[in-house]
């Protein structure tokens, strides 16, 4: 078999003729420049080019005793694109001249021949079969990429006219391929688009190419939905007459849109957990100085009401306000350490009732017209499976949601809320929505309603419709935050004067949730160990904080030693500084943290007990689990049943 490139790459000659000798007389003029094949046999000529399709150019007698000339090459049509050369004498020139009639052959020479002439047509002939193939094969592909191309593409003549189209294009202006060959984008289009069109016109005619992004209306049933759509127009070079012709490439790239705004989003969120988080920590030290001082100055005082009582009262709830604060800009941010197990919605929902009525009518007290509240399960009793979830947090976003409702409408109406299950069959572009089972739990009020601009912004942290000091723009930010945790969505739907429903869709466990952690059983504090007095040490860096919790144990009775940082704590726990039963301990300090202090600690003491202290720190900063971990700010009865709790447990194996 023949390796050669440069002789593969040869155009190819089937020789046919019933003498031997004029083939090899044909070969010895041919075979520097093509690659020959030769037989005498027509019969066995049509195998050949049965079997290969790299046949260039047939050269063929015309008078054979097993078949004529013409006839082979006409049923050699069947297998073989290659262009057909008779070779005859003038007594056949009556079957050639109707061979080359009705395009059976291309060519004739008579015999004999002449080398120079013959080698010339052949050449042609070869040549001429490589451009129709290759033209062919444009062809080919072009039509392939028109039908198989996901977006819309047109090509259009110098005068802007589409001489082609493919499907995707042709909807695009509500039309089908024929209706739009032979006209421009002008007539094809919608009058709005008309202006868009004319400018990227003049831009393409300015530049030699534009790209643009727009936005344009869909309609859709239930409505109109905005698509987006991204659309190239490109001057490519010039047609047989000279004149340059164009193409448009139309694409729809809305769900690109909605993945760079969910992007641009998750961004917002995690930027501002990261802001939110950076403060927090000082934040709430200065607030457990600040309410532990209060705490401890009511203590010194003999006055139980009275002027410096209320004052005292006014910063204690400032205090706690901002402590409050602190936790929803932290949980709107990043979720909070989830208490996840299996809820049954709908017995959540009925055991609401009470609450969402008087939350109903304490926001009626405030001068809304009355409203009334129905918590609407009865679709769906005894159908809903249990969702894995945090009940307190779902409960949270229920109440906030029917707040939300009552607030936006001042002229009264009916809120209900119930319960449906959602079947996802596949992923819904835009959410966070994959398939599989969903219970949904839809809010729907009869209120204002909010206009497209405000819908698009409802899950931005701080932004808030109602008047100043009377929402933080927190509430439907945390809600998005702990829906998405959990694996589920939040859809709103909502227009101006038709009210609101917002629908949080939650996960349904492909198997049953199993493998719950048995509840820790509380133990009571009494006479044991947490009953008498301790040897704590305090280690903090924070001199407000330190003073505060060493103030709560001695007022308890205890005896108490203070460090300012982890090392100083070890220096002094390796000179022996007497029996220590409990470390409170900061966990986030600089140099030497929480955790890297206490297993120094504990390798001097083992069996120590812990109890953590953080203002706000990352998950990867707390011990495992969250038993021995007090948050900022805490009351003096929160740190004495902390220490109770503890001090019943085993000590720790170290």
């Amino acid at each position: 078999m023949n390796t050669d490139p440069a002789t593969q790459s040869r155009p190819v000659v089937l020789l046919v003729d019933d003498e031997a000798e004029i083939l090899v007389a044909l070969t010895d003029l041919l075979e520097d420049t093509f690659t020959v094949l030769s037989t005498t046999s027509p019969t066995e000529a049509l195998e050949i080019l049965s079997t290969r399709n790299d046949v260039d150019v047939i050269v063929s007698d015309q008078r054979m005793p097993e078949m004529g000339g013409d006839v082979m090459l006409a049923r050699a049509r069947a297998h073989s694109d290659a262009q057909a050369i008779l070779l005859t004498g003038y007594a056949d020139i009556g079957a050639v001249a109707a061979a080359l009639n009705q395009g059976r052959i291309s060519f004739y020479s008579h015999k004999p021949w002449d080398p120079d002439a013959l080698r010339a047509m052949i050449v042609q002939a070869a040549d001429y079969h490589r451009l129709e193939r290759e033209l062919r094969t444009e062809r080919m592909l072009l039509h392939g990429l028109l039908d198989n191309l996901r977006s819309g593409l047109g090509f259009k003549d110098a005068q802007g006219r589409f001489i082609r189209i493919n499907r995707q294009a042709a909807d695009f202006y509500g039309r089908d391929i024929a209706s739009c060959l032979g006209r421009t984008e002008e007539e094809l289009c919608d009058v709005d688009l008309l202006p868009v069109i004319r400018a990227a016109q003049a831009r393409l005619q300015a530049e030699g190419r534009d790209e643009e992004t727009l936005e344009m209306p869909v309609h859709v049933r239930g409505g109109v939905q905005g698509r987006w759509r991204e659309i190239t127009r490109v001057v490519l070079g010039a047609l047989g007459d000279g004149s340059a012709c164009s193409v448009v490439i139309n694409r729809d790239i809305t769900r690109q849109q909605e993945m760079a705004a969910r992007l641009r989003q998750a961004e917002k969120m995690q930027a501002l957990g990261t802001l939110a988080g950076g403060i927090a920590h000082d934040f709430n030290n200065l607030l457990t100085a600040v309410l532990g001082s209060l705490e401890l100055v009511r203590d010194m005082g003999r006055e139980e009401s009275g002027p410096v009582a209320r004052l005292l009262d006014n910063a204690s709830a400032a205090a706690r306000r901002g402590a409050s604060l602190t936790r929803r800009l932290l949980n709107f941010s990043r979720p909070r350490d989830l208490s996840l197990e299996p809820v049954d919605v709908n017995a959540l929902l009925h055991g609401m009732k009470d609450l969402l009525a008087q939350t109903v009518v304490s926001r009626q007290g405030k001068g809304g017209a009355p409203c009334a509240i129905v918590v609407d399960t009865a679709t769906s009793d005894g159908t809903l499976p249990a969702v894995c979830t945090d009940a307190g947090q779902l409960e949270l976003a229920v109440l906030n949601l029917c707040i939300n409702a009552v607030d936006a409408m001042p002229e009264g109406g009916l809120i209900r809320v119930s319960t449906s299950l959602k079947r996802v069959r596949e992923i819904i572009a835009g959410t966070n929505l994959v398939p599989g089972d969903y219970v949904m739990v839809s809010v729907t009020d009869q209120g204002v309603g909010m206009s497209p601009e405000t819908l698009a912004r409802v899950f931005e942290p701080f932004f808030t419709t109602k008047d100043v000091g009377h929402g933080t723009g927190l509430g439907l930010s945390m809600i998005y935050g702990f829906i998405r945790h959990v694996g589920g969505e939040v859809q709103v739907l909502s227009r101006p004067g038709e009210g609101t429903r917002v629908d949080l869709c939650l996960p349904v466990p492909v198997e049953a949730a199993g493998g719950a952690s048995t509840p820790a059983v509380a133990v009571a504090a009494g006479e044991g160990a947490a009953g008498r007095a301790l040897h704590v040490m305090v280690v903090d860096d924070e001199p407000g904080v330190r003073a505060v919790t060493a103030g709560f144990l001695r007022a308890r009775g205890h005896t108490v030693v203070e460090y300012a940082s982890g090392a100083d704590a070890v220096r002094a726990m390796e000179q022996g500084p007497g029996p220590i039963d409990l470390v409170i301990m900061d966990v986030m300090m600089p140099g030497m943290g929480g955790l890297e202090t206490v297993h120094h600690l504990q390798a001097l003491r083992p069996g120590l007990r812990v109890l953590y202290l953080t203002g706000y720190a990352n998950a990867g900063a707390l011990p495992a689990g969250s038993a021995n971990v007090m948050h900022k700010p805490f009351t003096r009865a929160d740190l004495a049943a902390h220490i109770d709790r503890i001090m019943n447990q085993p000590p720790p194996v170290t």
